[in-house]
């Protein structure tokens, strides 16, 4: 016997998304957290009303200094490591490396400071919502400045 899926009607829909595709033979550039990282939108927050974000981070240098502990107002933040890797340290002690192919989900206002980057990175990072920012903080006791 055949399965029967139940799907909303597109007259049913109510939702304000749309379609989003970005291309990489034009890339949409925009301005980031940090100086040292190139970051491409995705149009994923304006194609989803806002509940979500997607862009790449890359950089073709490495990090010359530590981005600094720091916090993101979202509810999540999820990465997924498409060349290179970083080093993360985490506020609960953790140092963590994150390599090509590894996907990692910071929760939001989690403090966390990137601390190391290969050479050569490209990061997809996705956050909900749309609206993400970041905050920097005092290092949690026990780590230095």
């Amino acid at each position: 016997m055949p399965s029967v899926i139940a799907t909303k009607k597109p007259a049913e829909t109510t939702s304000k998304q749309k379609v989003a595709h970005a291309r990489a033979s034009a890339p949409v550039l925009v301005k980031g957290r940090r100086d040292f990282f190139k970051y491409r939108d995705l149009g994923v927050a304006d194609a989803s009303a806002g509940a979500l974000r997607a862009q790449v981070m890359s950089s073709s240098q490495g990090m010359s200094r530590p981005t600094g502990w720091h916090y993101h107002e979202c509810d999540g933040q999820f990465i997924y490591m498409l060349k290179g890797w970083v080093d993360l340290q985490f506020e609960d002690g953790r140092t963590l490396r994150v390599e090509e192919g590894d996907s990692l989900f910071i929760p939001g206002h989690l403090r966390h400071n990137e601390i190391r980057t290969s050479e050569s990175m490209e990061i997809l990072e996705v956050s909900t919502p749309g609206q993400m920012g970041t905050t920097p903080c005092e290092p949690p006791e026990g780590f230095k400045a």
